[in-house]
């Protein structure tokens, strides 16, 4: 226990990376879209689902550093995690993963079955990823972008919102764009001479490049027709949805940007947290949207 006891909160925080929760308020997403979220209830149980999940993907995060050790000590950055560097042992990273995922199922489970599903469904599947599928090319940021879409669903399961097929391929494809900037930007690290992951031997610069464009290209067409589709602006009640596609179409292209011309998304975490021509765009977005979902809520 004395060893437990001695453990670093400063080292405990890095290992956790409660930094990348953000990707979590994806769970928000179906009651956002839904016009919903200012339901008492129903924020309430997204807020408490976002917590489930931070917990869950935290317990993830110590099972990739428990799996990555070796591999990490080879990375000019991630050699310096706490597991990676020696800051906290293999015991204390089983016994800090073990907490966080007790406390994220518990909660879960108090929730509903639903949410409990997508979480364990969620840890189970980043188990065979850290293991043995992210060593394989595509099917490793496929995964990523599968865990993007669980964190949509588990939005859905604990606010009893439905997911709609729009909001699933949008994820999707946003996903795909985040794990292909990622490994474009191991893939430049790995060039100067550092070999950290077998899945970049299936990769080039000009295969991510392309992917990217590809991808991007189809996420900005799919939006367009979310905007356009007589269902969508039947639902919201405005058939001026489409002025968000701006946002989208300039945030996307900063994106490409950071990417290709900056290489600054080996952490696309990190890229988001620190640009603020991205926030920028992101937060005009999502007022904009707040606006059409919401303003006659507001002024009834």
């Amino acid at each position: 226990m004395a060893t437990f006891a001695a453990m670093s909160p400063r080292h405990i925080l890095a290992l956790i990376r409660p930094e990348h929760w953000v990707k979590n308020l994806f769970l928000f997403i179906p009651a956002f879209f839904a016009a919903r979220l200012t339901e008492p209830d129903i924020l309430r149980n997204a807020l408490l689902g976002f917590v489930a999940f931070c917990l869950i993907a935290s317990a993830v995060y110590v099972l990739n550093d428990l799996v990555d050790a070796p591999q990490d000590r080879n990375h000019p950055d991630k050699r310096n995690r706490p597991i990676a560097s020696g800051d906290l042992s293999t015991r204390q990273g089983i016994f800090i993963l073990l907490a966080l995922l007790l406390g994220g199922t518990g909660l879960a489970a108090c929730l509903s079955r639903e949410m409990l599903f997508f979480g364990l469904l969620y840890f189970v599947v980043n188990v065979f990823y850290s293991f043995s599928l992210k060593h394989i090319a595509i099917i490793d940021i496929s995964l990523i972008g599968l865990g993007f879409l669980l964190r949509v669903f588990a939005g859905g399961a604990v606010t009893g919102v439905e997911v709609s097929q729009w909001l699933i391929v949008l994820t999707f494809l946003l996903a795909l764009i985040l794990g292909l900037a990622k490994r474009r930007g191991e893939y430049l690290v790995e060039t100067k001479g550092h070999t950290f992951r077998k899945a970049l031997e299936g990769y080039n610069l000009p295969f991510l490049d392309v992917s990217m464009v590809v991808c991007s290209t189809v996420a900005i067409v799919a939006y367009l027709m979310y905007c356009f589709s007589p269902e969508v602006t039947g639902r919201i009640g405005s058939d001026k949805i489409y002025f968000t596609a701006f946002f989208v179409i300039i945030g996307i292209l900063r994106y490409l940007q950071l990417t290709m011309v900056y290489n600054k998304t080996e952490s696309p975490t990190r890229a988001l947290l620190r640009d603020g021509f991205l926030q920028i765009i992101l937060l005009g977005w999502i007022g904009s949207f707040a606006w059409l979902l919401y303003a006659k809520k507001w002024l009834m």
